[in-house]
This record gives structure tokens, sequence and C-alpha cells, in this order.
């Protein structure tokens, strides 16, 4: 077998069981790796040199294919309402046909950490049978010094392997597609998916059941420090603004998707970002743009003009889950350590279709802990497969529901004894529509959200006047400078106010359907921080 680059020679593939490999590349940097995507024809290069691969069949995730093995210890602690179960032995099965699979193959490897405090960060190896794949997560994951990987011994090992075809039958899955995790022996397998973004939200998922344990709150979410030393994080599902709304010029960003928060502070898990690009704009959202159009990006599934190269930004025709992924010191202002201290806000992002929810409001410890559990935003027409004219709403617990290992109520418990511990600010922002639900309103201004948010995270949002929401009965401000006032108020937005209140009605139902299940492990304040259909008809 023939290896490159720099390694631990005593701790190699065949620790893992990988023999009768042809070749072994280990940590290789970006110009080893894009030449050997390109001579693969694994991708292309962009006009601007960013790498540009497509992912095929599979755009996104697929939480329907991901399995975690159910042992003595998972059996208690695992939160299998929201996790699917296989047996030791069918992972066993198909950890030996991995193996086999990959006889005769050149693998790429790299040695990273997942999350920046050492205290609690992961030591990860990854082997990938794409080159691309390999500059994917070595961007994403934090990369040590060189100096560390003469002696790196993993603690966590990825292998994905696209290629490879799972038999259901065998090892107990649903299809030919497969995300394997083993919490016990700290392996994770992937087969059958070219989308890179199985691995890293393997990582994360592998610390979401580690470290609460630990007294860290593992949290997907963005984060960013001002110039005080204010910390602010941001929750939000997929296309409400995590990532936008955090690379503030003004303000140093720590991460854009994965952070844990503990007794010193918030913590990046990850040395990059990835952005999801579709209809990214130069003049919107300028530092992503730039950090998008380079060498060391790495596209997935943009659209190439045939002739010049040049990033179509705005065409979805392959997937409107297009990204970019690069690493975190292509943010000018990112911050260099990944850590900050305790935080001073909490934001909460909901990209409200049904344009009800007003664009700010201010949180009780009580309504923040009823949010995070609920984790709602709203997916719209053309967005994804199967979606009719009307928008659909989006419940995914502690905004990350696939990714938790643990009961939901653990995430949601540690969330507010920390909030309530340093007094942190909590916001609900919708990023949404305003004058009407999707198709007859128009997407909230992006500047009124940068205006109402650069209040709330300078202090001056609390000197305001309140209302409070007669729907959710949380607290609205009524007006501030060089915003609209009517804007702060959804129904002000609305021509037909009678379709407004069937609306919001509506929406607030389906708040409390989805709620149902958390009812029995939540208390009355919590219960009572729900949104009220009596008072909404009032």
């Amino acid at each position: 077998m023939q290896e490159t680059g720099l390694r631990n020679g005593a701790f190699g593939a065949d620790k893992f069981g990988l023999k009768n490999l042809k070749t072994v590349h280990w940590n290789l940097g970006a110009p080893q790796l894009y030449q050997y995507s390109l001579t693969a024809g694994e991708a292309v290069l962009s006009a601007d040199g960013a790498l540009c691969a497509d992912t095929g069949e599979f755009t996104g995730r697929s939480p329907k294919d991901k399995f975690t093995v159910r042992d003595a210890t998972t059996d208690k602690n695992m939160w299998w309402a929201g996790n699917q179960s296989i047996t030791s032995e069918q992972f066993a099965a198909l950890y030996a046909d991995f193996l086999k699979h990959a006889e005769g193959m050149t693998l790429f490897a790299q040695d990273l950490y997942g999350g920046a405090d050492p205290s609690f960060q992961i030591k990860t190896r990854v082997f990938t049978e794409l080159a691309w794949h390999s500059l994917f997560i070595r961007t994403l994951l934090i990369r040590p010094e060189a100096s560390v990987l003469r002696d790196f011994v993993p603690e966590l090992t990825i292998i994905s392997l696209p290629s490879f075809r799972a038999d259901p039958k065998r090892h107990g899955v649903r299809s030919e597609n497969v995300v394997a995790i083993d919490f016990a022996r700290k392996i994770v397998l992937i087969g059958g998916s070219y989308y890179a973004g199985e691995m890293k939200k393997s990582v994360f998922t592998t610390l979401n059941y580690y470290l609460p344990a630990k007294g860290v709150l593992p949290m997907h979410c963005s984060a960013n420090v001002g110039p005080k030393g204010d910390t602010a994080i941001f929750f939000g599902l997929s296309g409400t603004g995590k990532t936008t709304l955090s690379a503030d010029p003004n303000r140093t960003l720590i991460g854009d998707d994965e952070h844990g928060w503990g007794n010193d502070g918030v913590f990046n898990f990850e040395g990059g970002c990835y952005a999801k690009c579709i209809k990214l704009s130069k003049d919107a959202e300028p530092q992503i743009f730039a950090a998008s159009s380079r060498f060391g990006a790495v596209l997935e599934n943009v659209v190439l003009d045939e002739d010049t190269r040049v990033p179509d930004f705005d065409d979805g025709s392959k997937t409107e889950n297009t990204r970019s992924a690069y690493p975190l010191d292509f943010i000018p202002n990112a911050s260099r350590t990944g850590r900050a201290g305790q935080p001073k806000n909490v934001v909460m992002l909901a990209a409200d279709a049904f344009g009800v929810l007003p664009p700010i409001a201010k949180l009780s410890p009580a309504q923040a802990m009823y949010h995070f559990l609920s984790g709602y935003t709203a997916k719209v027409a053309g967005t994804e497969r199967g979606l009719g004219n009307e928008p659909q709403p989006e419940f995914s617990t502690c905004f990350g529901s696939p990714f938790l290992p643990l009961d939901p109520s653990v995430y949601g418990n540690m969330l507010r004894e920390l909030i309530a511990r340093h007094n942190v600010d909590c916001w609900l922002v919708n990023t949404g529509w305003t004058g009407g639900k999707y198709g007859v309103g128009s997407r909230m201004p992006i500047k009124v959200t940068r205006a109402l948010l650069t209040a709330a995270l300078d202090g001056s949002l609390r000197n305001v006047e309140f209302r409070t929401d007669k729907y959710f009965g949380f607290a609205v401000p009524t007006a501030l400078p060089g915003v609209p006032n009517e804007i702060l108020n959804p129904v002000n937005t609305w021509k037909d106010k009678a379709e407004f209140d069937k609306t919001a009605r509506s929406l607030v139902g389906m708040f409390q359907k989805n709620f149902a299940k958390f009812e029995a492990q939540v208390d009355a304040e919590v219960r009572a921080a729900a949104p009220d259909l009596k008072l909404a008809a009032e």
C-alpha cells in the first residue's frame, strides 16, 4: 500500500480494519486535493477558482436513512422517538462490508478536531472515497497544527464511501443509502450518498450525544461577538438567515452553524462555514459571496455558465439547497480562536411564510424554552418536491431534530438554565414574509431585520415601548427609529385584516398541536408560555 502525507505511522488505516488498499493520501491540503479531484473528474473549476461538485440524487441529508446502534447504553439514553435503531450485529455486518468494499481503493484521510475548546473537542479521523469530500471535511472541521499529526490518535472515525450500496435485509436499514453510528465504538459509516454534509452532521450528532453530560449545551446555531465582548447566538433552520445574519461586518464571527455553550462561554465546533447560496448576492451578502468566489471554496450543486464557468447562484434547477463551504478565515472579521464569552443575547430565527409573526419579539425565559423546543419555520412551494401552493409549517425541535441523540428536554432544560444563570435577553426574529403569506406578501426586508437585530444586540431595543401580542403573548416593540411602524405589527401590513386573523389563529393551532408531545416533560410555566387560541379569539 502506498501512503503519502503527514500521518501517525503507528496508528494507520489498519487500526480501523482497512486492508488491501491501493493508496491512502493523508492530510492533503487544498492544492493537492484540487488536483486529485479534477484529474478524477469528480468536480470542475469555477471561473473564480472554487471547486464545484454535483452530489447526484441526494442534494441534502437523508434523515430517514440514518441509524444508531441500540446497545445496553443507548437503549436507555437515546431519544428513540426521534432516532432509528439497528442492532450491534447488523452494524457489524455493515462495517465488515464497508471494509471489504474499500479493498483496492485509493482513500483520502484527514485528521481533524470537532470543537475549538480543547477541553471538549473530539479527535476525528475521516476516510473518504472522493478527494473533494476530503477537502470539504478538511474545510468544515478544525485543522490541527502539522506538528500534531505525527502523534494523532482518533477518538471518532468516519468513513464515507458513496459507491457503497447497503443491503436493507442484511444491514437492517431502509435503502441502499445509509448513515450508521455506533456510539460505543465511536464509528460512523456513510454510504450511498455523495452529499458531503452527512459527514459534518455526523460529528455534530456525536458531540450532541457526549457533551451534555460534561455540562456543555451543543447547539445548531451561528454565533458572533461585538466589540464589547457581547456574544450573540442565532438559532435557526436552513433558509432562516443563520449564516447571513451572523456575518455582520461590525461584529466578529465565531461560527455559522454549530457551537457549544458551557461554563467558559461559547465555542465553535467547526473551522469552516457551510452557507446556503441559492440567490447569493454580492450586494446583500458581500462577505459570503467573496468567500464563495475564490480558490479553496467548495460549491455543491451550483450551476455554472457553460462557456464562462461563472456561477449562477440564482439557478435552482439542480436543487434549492445549493451550498458553499469555505474556511472560517475567508471571512475577514472571523474569530481566530473560535471561542467567546457568555452570551448576552439569544436570537431564534423563523422564516414565517404565513406572514403572521412580527419582525422581532422579546421572549421570557419560559417562552424561549417553548420556542426552542418548537423550532419553527415554514417551507414554501418550489423548495421541495411534493409541496403544494400553501406554506407548510416545519417544527424541528431545538432547531435541529435530526441531530439530537438525547431527549429534547435535556437540551431545552440546559438552555433555560443557562439563560437564567447569565441573564440573557432572548428574541424571536421573523425573516420570512410580511404583508401577507407566501405568494401574496413579500419577504421581510433584510435592512429591517438587520436594524432590529442591531438594536437588540446593542441594548437599545430594551428601552422602547412594547405591546403584548394577542396571539403569541410575547412582547413586540411598537416603534424603532428607521423602521416603518406598520411593519412591527403584522396585521397592519395586510390588506385583508380578517384573513390575517384567520391565518394567525391557524398558526397558533399548529404550534399547540406540535407542542402537545412536550407538555408532559415541561413545567407549568413553560406550558403557560404557549400561544393561546382563547386570547386570540377575543
